[in-house]
């Protein structure tokens, strides 16, 4: 089990990026316990996450500037297979969003982005490939150090590249 402390970095789906600002113990139905104390940049949220159960609920650490490369190789060349059935389509889209693994997010935005080049993108798809990009600019804005913008503009250079 992975043992977070006061400033490290962490990313909790679906909440993003956040901070770890300590450690907290309460009582919840009458047991003590220890949670993490998240604390999420630029807004007044905040979640406690029980410490002995942290990888459960899907804290994971944030990424770091090491592993941005791998995650624009894989939002350029990503490819995955999905249900044709849009319904089906939904589900899993939904559900690798929902685990917040940023290698695998990437790679199904790659594939939605190269439908949208291929033939365009339902309602549906399109919300699903801005949910997936707005969670990794986050991630990898966090990661460069640099705003969510810089960020957005470094996949536009990376998706522009294949279009010439």
């Amino acid at each position: 089990m992975k043992e977070y402390r006061p400033g490290d970095k962490v990313v909790l789906p679906p909440y993003g990026v956040g901070v770890v600002a300590g450690i907290a113990r309460r009582k919840v139905g009458g047991v003590g316990r220890a949670y993490y104390r998240v604390e999420f940049p630029g807004t007044r949220s905040k979640a406690f996450v029980p410490v002995d159960a942290s990888a459960d609920v899907g804290l994971r650490p944030a990424l770091t500037r090491e592993q941005v490369p791998e995650i624009l190789k894989r939002l350029k060349d990503g490819r995955m297979p999905l249900p044709k059935q849009w319904a089906a389509r939904h589900r899993r889209v939904t559900e690798i969003l929902a685990e917040g693994d940023p290698y695998r997010i990437a790679v199904l935005a790659g594939q939605l982005r190269a439908w949208e080049i291929e033939r365009g993108l339902p309602d549906l798809d399109r919300q699903a490939l801005r949910r997936a990009m707005n969670l990794l600019a986050e991630e990898v804005a966090q990661a460069l150090e640099v705003t969510l913008e810089a960020a957005r503009e470094l996949f536009d250079e990376l998706w522009a590249d294949e279009l010439n």
